[in-house]
């Protein structure tokens, strides 16, 4: 709050304050359901840019979205981005993606925050890692899952997977 970046908030110490404060944060998810389909990014960026993206994301999408809500951890910069429509519309995901990883990656942000990449983020992790950390976490994800049983498509970019070995052919 001294420098500015926080004009207002709350801190709960006692128990009931703190699962009312719980409770409305999941109520948020909750609440955009009803609003139709919503684009989900877990993402991390510098704290002082954190609630940018949302206006920046808003201006971008315009009518094309019904809403564009930014929630989130603002202590460890994790920014939950939902943007919301009536139902599933390519033209928005086109609008959204890849403009979210791109602004990211401009403001030297993750692309991925506390939920890892998953299947639909893996493809994008170039955004905010390089090359070749990209590479080196493949290094590791083979040394410590040889045969690619964990989390398979999940954790790397399709360049970097190595399918499980196939079984033997039995005669």
């Amino acid at each position: 709050m001294s420098s500015s970046l926080i004009t207002d908030g709350t801190v709960a110490t006692e128990d009931s304050k703190i699962k009312a404060l719980w409770s409305m944060r999941e109520r948020v998810t909750e609440a955009l359901t009803h609003e139709g389909y919503t684009y989900k990014y877990d993402i991390s960026l510098p704290v002082e840019q954190i609630y940018q993206l949302v206006e920046d994301m808003r201006k971008h999408v315009g009518s094309r979205a019904k809403s564009v809500v930014g929630y989130g951890h603002v202590g460890d910069g994790n920014l939950h981005l939902n943007v919301t429509s009536p139902a599933k519309d390519p033209s928005l995901l086109a609008a959204i993606e890849p403009f979210v990883y791109e602004w990211t990656a401009r403001y030297q942000g993750s692309i991925s925050a506390e939920h890892g990449l998953g299947l639909k983020k893996r493809n994008y992790i170039y955004y905010s890692k390089p090359s070749q950390a990209v590479a080196l976490m493949g290094n590791i994800k083979t040394l410590l899952d040889p045969k690619g049983i964990l989390n398979p498509y999940k954790t790397l970019p399709d360049d970097l997977i190595r399918p499980p070995n196939p079984p033997a052919a039995v005669e």
